[in-house]
């Protein structure tokens, strides 16, 4: 099966299934094996960046050597099983089912009316704390967090998986589990965590750029405002502390006439993220199934071109 449509299984597969809890992930497993590795290289290695870089090296040589060898070992044995390995391997990279049932349960709490529980499922998709915030905080919180990780969690991999296969899909969430692992800026991760973070903004560099164009192309399909969301997305695309999340941050914000940014709170700290968009219309509940429709929008596209552009090229 050519890789194409291995990739189309696979996106399909994350749609319908999501990720089982009970079924074991690769992502996890990145996560412990990071985290493993982080106490005694720190102790053998008094320089915190360092010890850093290698413990990214060491990561990313596990995954993509394992990775190798298990599409191999399939492919040694029937080109059958290689399809169905290198479809499940594809599929775990995948979070777009996820984000969006995630952010459902956000969106059903408010609709309910139960701002506590809202408040708990909002906390599992973002690291600020969640306790005091207000319907609108709840609401913000879910749709940066589905506008961020559109590019992690979405098209990233889809675009690591077309030029890299298995292996270079699972390679990249290796660099994005070892950032969401390390990527903090505090006293503990400053410098440990540097190459983490820094690699994950390489790698997203490109996707989160060619992502922008496919948000606007949904905006217009959906119907929302797909010239504020490319007007907002230049405009205060570059204004995150992040050189990627920012865009389709914007875009999100554009297309659907809210603002995004604000203060956060992290570990009762505050923290003033930029403000992006324009608030044409007070942010409602009904907006986080907006983003998800935009994100899902998005992806489908995404996937449609690269795939088109990959079965022209490449034979």
């Amino acid at each position: 099966m050519r890789l194409e449509y291995q990739i189309i299984t696979a996106f399909a597969a994350d749609l319908v299934l999501g990720d089982p809890r009970w079924l074991p992930h690769p992502v996890r497993a990145i996560a412990r094996l990071a985290s493993a590795l982080e106490t005694p290289l720190r102790r053998i290695i008094p320089n915190a960046r360092t010890a850093g870089i290698l413990t990214v090296m060491l990561v990313l040589a596990a995954t993509g050597g394992a990775a190798i060898a298990v599409t191999s070992c399939a492919a040694y044995l029937h080109p059958a099983l290689a399809d169905v390995v290198a479809i499940i391997l594809l599929y775990t990279c995948l979070a777009g089912k996820d984000l969006s049932a995630h952010s459902g349960r956000v969106y059903q709490a408010l609709a309910s009316g139960d701002l506590p529980s809202a408040r708990s499922q909002v906390a599992m998709l973002v690291g600020r704390d969640t306790q005091s915030l207000d319907e609108s905080g709840v609401v913000r919180a879910a749709v940066e967090s589905v506008a961020e990780n559109l590019v992690d969690g979405v098209s990233a991999p889809l675009f690591f998986a077309m030029i890299g296969g298995p292996v270079g899909a699972m390679v990249y969430k290796a660099i994005n589990t070892l950032d969401s692992t390390f990527g903090y800026k505090n006293d503990r991760y400053l410098y440990f965590g540097w190459a983490a973070a820094r690699l994950d903004d390489v790698a997203n560099y490109l996707p989160a750029r060619l992502t922008v164009p496919f948000m606007v192309l949904a905006a217009a399909i959906l119907r929302l405002r797909p010239r504020d969301a490319w007007q907002i997305c230049r405009r205060d695309g570059r204004k995150h502390p992040s050189p990627n999340s920012g865009l389709a941050e914007g875009c999100a914000a554009g297309a659907l006439g809210i603002q995004l940014g604000g203060v956060n709170y992290y570990f009762g700290e505050p923290s003033e993220r930029p403000r992006m968009g324009e608030p044409r219309q007070p942010i409602a509940a009904s907006d986080i199934l907006l983003v998800n429709r935009l994100m899902l929008t998005t992806a489908v596209g995404f996937l449609a071109v690269i795939a088109a552009i990959r079965l022209l090229f490449i034979k």
